[in-house]
């Protein structure tokens, strides 16, 4: 972390997070790995978050209490049609997926990771839930073997991030335990980098019989 604090200095303190890389053995043409989950120090807080749901129901009326940015069904299908994606989540009740479906979103969202799916979550009754749980939450997506994902903010402590970096690698090892057997994928290596910082491994080069107790290092 001080390392790569040293790359930040200058740049604005909101512009730069922490990342972590997790880079698998694999097969090229295998199952890829992709969830969500809430990290117990959240690092997106201002997401936009979209709701597909009937715009007159009590489901529109909580999800818009809830946080959401945008809610219902024709107003959202048109803007995205139109190219106008201005959200970074969205979420469907199952009362409009099928009109979700008829709308063709597919092609657009699904590239972007965006379309709502029962597997991830985001079609839910619960869309208020599913809301204030995403707000904190990040999602990830295996690309070309390696998963990426923002895992702190830069002013973040030292327990803040060895919190989250656990919690994330728990969940990496809970995803793979999940494929199939005849599928041989494995964690090869772990890097941590920043917005503007080159990658520094975990596998632990970095520490000796010298090094100091995490709870004593500082990043002011």
């Amino acid at each position: 972390m001080r390392y790569i604090r040293a790359f930040e200095v200058g740049q604005a303190p909101m512009s730069a997070k922490y990342d972590l890389a997790v880079r698998f053995r694999t097969l090229k043409n295998g199952p890829t790995v992709r969830n969500r989950l809430r990290l117990p120090h959240p690092v997106n807080t201002s997401l936009r978050i979209a709701v597909i749901c009937p715009p007159d129901s009590s489901a529109a009326a909580s999800a818009k209490l809830a946080g959401a940015s945008l809610v219902g069904e024709d107003t959202i299908f048109d803007a995205v049609k139109a190219g106008r994606i201005e959200f970074d989540r969205c979420i469907c009740h199952p009362d409009s997926t099928q009109k979700m479906q008829k709308a063709g979103l597919g092609k657009v969202l699904g590239p972007r990771g965006l379309m709502p799916s029962t597997k991830l979550g985001t079609v839910a009754k619960d869309v208020a839930g599913s809301v204030r749980n995403m707000a904190g939450g990040s999602e990830y997506r295996e690309k070309l073997g390696v998963v990426r994902m923002a895992i702190g903010q830069l002013g973040f402590t030292p327990e803040e991030m060895q919190r989250n970096v656990r919690t994330f690698m728990q969940e990496i090892l809970k995803d793979l335990g999940t494929l199939s057997d005849r599928v041989n994928k494995e964690i090869h290596e772990v890097v941590l980098s920043s917005t503007h910082s080159p990658g520094f491994s975990l596998n632990g080069e970095f520490k000796s019989e010298k090094s100091l107790p995490t709870k004593e290092l500082s990043v002011l």
